[in-house]
């Protein structure tokens, strides 16, 4: 199921700040470095601080580990329950009948995962194109301050199935001619060259590497759909087969699931824990270079 206009650019926006019918998310978080040795790969910290000094007009901000993940998974960004979702939605103002666009400072991928995660709920949000840094970078209206939020509403999810795998899904698909798993991290993970922070180095067997990396231009936008298309198709991931994403917390990932739902690909799927949980379990197999 493509959503061609799920990509909406800072001059788009503009012309809509101010329309009752819009909410508008700055969706940002940080990872911070731990202490070697610590038991987790990094602190994910909450971009309020951030959000305080500058942001969209009129925007709402939205602590994705805080209110919209599962406190009590190992992993952080896992995704909760349909019920925690929809009351945290709610608090925030949003509803499948509002025009909703969402947006992150420095990456992408903090606004590609809320806009994943409401699409597996039924709802259609828009991503804006290079976040914040390309809003600034064409010298639109900023404001400060703590958010004002959005009337509260009743948010109804009408789940949509297939959006989430586990690790035994992941597991039981290495080796299937019919499927494809795509690595979203740096070619220096996925080939293990270098220490991962989150357990063995290396891959998910047989899995090929499109880095999210690669599908961002320098000014923070998207890569054209005909670039992204080509370095999926050279890896093998192609529209006949059902692709499964990972990356190290199922973040980065779905910058490729939106550029793939772009390209109108509809077999498509996120391993959430990632390897987050796949380089921890020495009962899970590994592959490096």
């Amino acid at each position: 199921m493509s959503q061609p206009t799920a990509l909406i650019t800072a001059e788009q926006l503009a012309t809509i700040l101010g329309d009752p019918n819009l909410r508008l998310y700055d969706c940002t978080t940080y990872n911070e470095p731990v202490p070697p040795g610590s038991d987790v790969p990094y602190r994910a910290v909450p971009g309020d601080k951030t959000f305080a000094a500058g942001h969209i007009p009129g925007a709402d901000f939205l602590d994705l580990q805080g209110e919209f993940s599962d406190a009590s998974a190992q992993q952080f960004f896992m995704m909760p329950g349909v019920a925690q979702l929809e009351a945290a939605f709610g608090r925030h103002g949003a509803d499948a009948g509002k025009t909703i666009v969402l947006y992150s400072i420095g990456t992408m991928m903090w606004s590609t995962r809320f806009w994943w995660m409401l699409r597996s709920l039924g709802v259609d949000a828009q991503v804006l194109d290079g976040g914040f840094d390309k809003w600034k970078q064409e010298g639109r209206p900023v404001e400060t301050g703590a958010p004002k939020g959005y009337p509260a509403t009743t948010f109804k999810a009408t789940p949509r199935a297939g959006f989430f795998v586990d690790k035994n899904t992941v597991e039981a698909h290495i080796g299937d001619p019919s499927s494809v798993t795509v690595n979203a991290l740096g070619p220096q993970f996925h080939k293990g060259l270098e220490p991962s922070r989150y357990g063995r180095p290396g891959r998910v067997p047989g899995s090929v590497n499109v880095s999210a990396a690669t599908l961002v231009n320098a000014d923070k936008t998207l890569t054209s759909l005909a670039d992204a298309e080509a370095k999926f198709a050279a890896q093998g991931v192609t529209p006949d087969k059902n692709v499964i994403l990972y990356c190290g917390g199922g973040i980065s990932a779905t910058i490729d699931l939106f550029l793939l739902t772009q390209l109108g690909y509809d077999r498509l799927t996120l391993y959430d824990a990632s390897m987050g949980e796949w380089a921890r379990d020495p009962a899970l197999p590994i592959e490096t270079d």
